[in-house]
């Protein structure tokens, strides 16, 4: 998984998950090794999707995801002015959600 910055991104729309039904709360993040939370912005829905059937699968994980479509640099700049770490997931990149996350 590598973090760009906005020259590196290539599409005008990437995708993120968010909690069903509440998408105003804020986006699933991952917490890295330092105890702070990731933003993963796919780059491909498909694959967005199959992260979040993989949350849904996890018996410990109780909570339905849903799939948001937003604009890449949108979500990059605020990211950087916020000092919100995020990740960009490529097609080339295989993530399985971590057993003890915070969202």
């Amino acid at each position: 998984m590598k973090i760009y910055t906005n020259r590196h991104v290539k599409s005008n729309k990437m995708f993120l998950l968010t909690l069903k039904g509440r998408k105003d709360d804020g986006a699933y993040a991952v917490q890295d090794r330092y105890g702070e939370k990731v933003l993963f912005l796919f780059q491909e829905e498909d694959d967005a999707i199959r992260y979040a059937m993989m949350l849904e699968y996890d018996e410990n994980y109780e909570k339905e995801m849903d799939i948001i479509e937003v604009d890449s640099k949108l979500a990059i700049k605020t990211c950087e002015i916020n000092n919100y770490k995020y990740a960009v997931i490529t097609p080339n990149d295989i993530v399985i959600p971590p057993k003890n996350d915070n969202i």
